[in-house]
């Protein structure tokens, strides 16, 4: 976690180690801006608690408190996109000025926050955690999910990243990629993805950036046999 002394008051993340909240890490990491992680346990309902919902109020992580906002004053952001755009456009980095760029990278993030991420999650869920299998379910979002990913691997076949330099984008759609192999489906179908992400992987502060939470992702017990986290992550309301 970079914490370096730099003189700048760090920003907040609220923080827990899911593939939205390593999009975050990831920029922090790459870009060395300092920051702090605030855990917001979300197999224990700290989500729901009023404190955070005044910073996200979509009672969803990650959200970040950034103490030197456009205005020189702080300012809060949730959703995922939306922090990375801002950091993007705060540190003039990975997310590119020249317009036609721009646009590509806006197009394949909300790809990501609209498409890839919604459709993976709920694949993951029928696959893993559903109380019980409803093949139909399994099929639907199985079926989308390898649809998706042959978009990206379509995408990929001609570039090292989703537009020009690594960026936002795949920041935005990488963590997600790494859950692809928890749906039982190989990425050597997809060549040009498995090649993508061995390239972020290569990258040093993606190391740094998956290890932020390890320990708080190493305490929380099996989802699906915990009744108390399946109550808060599948019984919202």
């Amino acid at each position: 976690m970079s914490n370096a002394a730099t003189g700048i008051d760090p920003i907040e993340l609220y923080f827990w180690p899911t593939p939205n909240g390593w999009k975050i890490t990831l920029f922090l990491e790459e870009a060395g801006l300092p920051y702090v992680m605030r855990p917001v346990n979300i197999t224990r309902g700290e989500q729901f608690k009023g404190e955070f919902l005044r910073i996200s109020p979509n009672n969803r992580m990650p959200a970040i408190v950034d103490p030197h906002g456009p205005d020189g004053q702080p300012i809060s952001i949730f959703e995922s996109g939306a922090i990375l755009q801002y950091l993007g456009d705060k540190l003039g980095r990975f997310f590119p000025h020249e317009p036609r760029l721009r646009v590509q990278v806006n197009e394949w993030l909300f790809w990501q926050v609209g498409g890839l991420g919604p459709m993976l999650g709920q694949a993951n869920h029928f696959v893993r955690y559903a109380p019980e299998k409803i093949p139909y379910a399994i099929d639907r979002y199985t079926r989308e999910a390898e649809r998706l990913v042959g978009v990206l691997d379509r995408r990929l076949a001609d570039r090292e990243y989703l537009v020009g330099e690594y960026s936002i984008a795949d920041m935005a759609v990488y963590p997600w990629v790494r859950t692809y192999n928890n749906l039982g489906i190989d990425l050597l179908r997809v060549p040009h993805v498995a090649a993508w992400r061995a390239r972020i992987e290569a990258r040093p502060a993606t190391e740094r950036a998956l290890a932020v939470g390890r320990d708080l992702a190493a305490s929380v017990k099996d989802v699906a046999a915990d009744p108390e986290a399946r109550k808060h992550l599948f019984g919202q309301r």
